[in-house]
């Protein structure tokens, strides 16, 4: 059977850029395939944490994949740090992954930036566990954004490494899935930056959490120009954060970025903008009263996260027991 894996960060605050780029397309993959959604503790803490916040946006996110309508009936949602062999397994990956790929890997890079001799071994060591929360499962698929495609090569390689390493084609190779118009969805006052929860300014980005008002007042003041919207596409490659609106309006209404143009070709950000926020408002309002109901009932969300990490667990151990035999550990894990 195919098989997906994802992680998301519990950062908290997830905005459009979130859910345009990654849970939309999780909500339909959950239909065609055996699909694991997993909130990735364990990777947050490669940055300092406060555990009562880390605590509280491991539960906001996972209730606003629910809202979003992941549904724990068809897909397995947990977080990583209840289920061990992900770390089990990221430590025997460290001892087959080289120096050499994790030194290419650029998104260290931009993270440690000047400071890369404090940088956490954690931090530098990310793409092997990334690399262990897939093959755990055996994933044969993984929806990736553009940034992650090459922590997703490097899950590959690690696969193949061990696959000689043993002498077995244990690992499958897992395939990147870039799904859907909006992979990318930009800041709403810099079309060339990508949307952000870390930016200062909160009309760069709708959040999940905020209510049609708000939406509507953002999409307001977004930056635009005083240019008519074009026939093509092509026509907006100078337009970043006009071209950035047609592709999330595009994104929202399940249609093509060249189907909106056509329908609002020769019109204006007058016109453009309230068909927008209607647009919006209209797809997203639902995630939001869901997400609160949800947030109103934690332990419903801690339950399908229990229920979730036991059937991960029961997915993975065996997984683990086969690899341990391949090493040559004597026993099966306890965890």
């Amino acid at each position: 059977m195919k098989r997906i894996f994802s992680g998301i960060q519990p950062t908290g605050n997830l905005h459009l850029g979130n859910y345009l780029g990654a849970i939309k397309n999780w909500v339909a993959l959950q239909h065609q395939f055996d699909s694991l959604y997993c909130v990735v503790d364990l990777h947050a803490i490669t940055a300092p944490q406060d555990p009562a916040v880390l605590r509280a946006s491991t539960i906001e996110v996972a209730a606003s994949l629910l809202a979003a309508g992941i549904d724990p009936g068809r897909a397995i949602l947990f977080n990583q740090s209840r289920v061990p062999q992900h770390s089990e397994l990221a430590w025997i990956f460290n001892c087959v992954a080289r120096l050499g790929w994790l030194n290419r890997m650029t998104q260290f890079k931009e993270k440690a930036g000047k400071n890369r001799e404090n940088a956490s071994v954690g931090l530098f060591a990310y793409p092997t566990l990334m690399a262990a929360d897939i093959l755990a499962y055996k994933a044969t698929h993984v929806p990736v954004g553009d940034d992650q495609k090459q922590h997703l090569e490097l899950a590959r390689d690690i696969a193949g490494g061990f696959n000689a390493l043993v002498g077995a084609e244990f690992f499958p190779l897992p395939e990147p899935q870039i799904l859907g118009a909006a992979t990318r969805v930009m800041s709403l006052r810099d079309g060339t930056a990508k949307m952000s929860k870390s930016d200062a300014s909160d009309y760069a980005r709708i959040n999940l959490s905020d209510d049609a008002d708000t939406i509507a007042q953002k999409i307001r003041k977004a930056k635009t120009d005083a240019e008519l919207l074009p026939a093509t596409m092509e026509e907006l490659d100078s337009r970043p954060e006009a071209r950035n609106l047609v592709v999330i309006y595009g994104a929202l209404a399940e249609k093509s970025a060249e189907a909106v143009l056509a329908e609002f070709s020769g019109k204006g950000f007058g016109v453009f903008k309230p068909a927008l926020v209607e647009v919006a408002v209209e797809h997203l309002a639902p995630v939001t009263r869901a997400m609160r109901d949800y947030l109103d009932d934690e332990s419903h969300v801690l339950a399908v996260l229990d229920d979730g990490a036991r059937r991960a667990h029961a997915i993975t151990k065996p997984i683990m027991a086969e690899i341990r035999e391949h090493l040559g550990f004597l026993g099966d894990s306890l965890g």
